[in-house]
């Protein structure tokens, strides 16, 4: 492919058509909204060196990946993004089912990695003000990161937003614009206000460039098990985002021969929020745009119309993997498991990827599992105490004489 000078080019998911980093911004102005970007890099290039590149880095963070990402060292956050640890569970069922810890991030959640970029991208291009629509965790991503960066930050949350995150965005000095409804209407308060005003658009589905930060967790989970690809990687899934990126960053490794298999992605939705899985299911693609209702105790998760249903449906088919539902039961369930089991406490719509492992329940004996966790579950606090499972849990004091 002839990148024209640049490290990478931009392809449209829906056409093909292919652009250089200067004839685009946020998506295919043919097919506009519909038309998600993939960046693509010159893997056969890359591939010479990379390892040995990234095990001589003096980076102990996603930034230790940057000879596949769109930006230099000079614009990257002082904060130690990615690097998170993977734990293997003591589990009762089949299986080896490791915890990659991505709670360990500096505002608690996965989405640092893309927020990271986000705000290097937003140094390198001179932009003075940055914008995200978010339920809560890429709000508090990017509000973190942009702390001390010089760059304004302005976050649209649902009123429904978990009251925790939005107390840790405005404590990191953002400034949060609450949009009455869910997140596909703060979204499009985001998308407005930054086409008048000219802001830099953080918000994911629009934003081809966040699948990147995020795809870090896809090196991190293959450099920690030795170059070795897991055989089944279960990710929750709400906007898409996330499941799109763990697909491409295992799918780049392939491409640069580092590895010679895909693991099969099993994205994971709350069963009141299940656009994914119903398209997945129906096998009629991610295109007409028909929002399903939403309602899931799951916030993080809660989305009626995926922005990155495109990515979010080709993670999962083309890696020979399924979508699986859970109830919100079950996720508060699943919440106390990992948390007596492996000690990691995961919110909400984290800790429905370790409920679908166990709903999906088909692990092999000699089948190794990634149980993705994106979020710390101190960030919804008030959705657990609300649950009821802690008071289902309780035992009594036993007596001692």
């Amino acid at each position: 492919m002839n990148l024209g000078g640049s490290s990478f080019a931009l392809r449209c998911l829906h056409c093909d058509a292919i652009y250089l980093p200067d004839q685009v911004s946020y998506y295919c102005p043919s097919c506009e909204l519909d038309g998600a970007l993939d960046l693509v890099y010159d893997y056969a290039e890359l591939s010479r060196g990379f390892v040995q590149g990234v095990q001589s880095s003096d980076y102990f963070d996603m930034w230790r990946y940057t000879s596949v990402l769109p930006t230099s060292l000079e614009f990257t956050p002082h904060l130690h993004t990615g690097g998170s640890p993977l734990y293997k569970l003591k589990h009762s069922g089949p299986g080896r089912v490791f915890i990659k810890d991505d709670s360990r991030n500096p505002s608690g959640s996965l989405k640092d990695r893309a927020s990271a970029l986000a705000v290097a991208l937003a140094a390198e291009m001179g932009v003075k003000t940055i914008a995200a629509a978010s339920t809560g965790n890429a709000a508090a991503a990017l509000a973190c990161m942009s702390a001390g960066s010089g760059i304004r930050c302005v976050i649209f949350a649902p009123t429904s937003a978990a009251r925790e995150k939005l107390a840790q965005i405005r404590a990191y000095g953002a400034e949060v614009v609450e949009v009455e409804g869910g997140y596909d209407e703060a979204f499009a308060a985001c998308h407005a206000a930054c086409k008048e005003h000219g802001w830099y658009n953080r918000s994911t589905g629009i934003n081809s460039y966040m699948s990147e930060g995020k795809k870090t967790v896809a090196f991190e989970i293959c450099e920690q098990m030795q170059w070795r690809v897991p055989d089944r990687i279960f990710v929750p899934v709400g906007n898409g985002c996330i499941v799109g990126a763990v697909y491409k960053g295992f799918h780049e490794l392939m491409l640069m021969g580092i590895t010679e298999r895909m693991p099969k992605i099993m994205g994971v939705q709350a069963s009141g929020s299940d656009f994914m899985y119903r398209a997945w299911k129906a096998g009629d693609g991610p295109h007409a745009p028909q929002a399903l209702p939403s309602a899931t105790s799951a916030s993080s998760i809660s989305v009626a119309l995926p922005r990155d249903r495109i990515k979010a449906l080709r993670a999962v088919e083309a890696s020979g993997g399924e979508y699986v539902v859970v109830n919100d039961a079950q996720i508060f369930q699943a919440i106390l498991d990992l948390a007596r089991s492996g000690g990691v406490f995961a919110e909400p719509g984290a800790a429905a990827a370790y409920a679908g492992l166990r709903q999906w329940g088909a692990l092999q004996p000699d089948e190794t599992a990634v149980v993705l966790v994106t979020g710390s579950g101190l960030k919804d606090i008030g959705g657990l105490l609300g649950s009821g499972v802690l008071d289902a849990a309780k035992s009594p004091l036993r007596q001692h004489a």
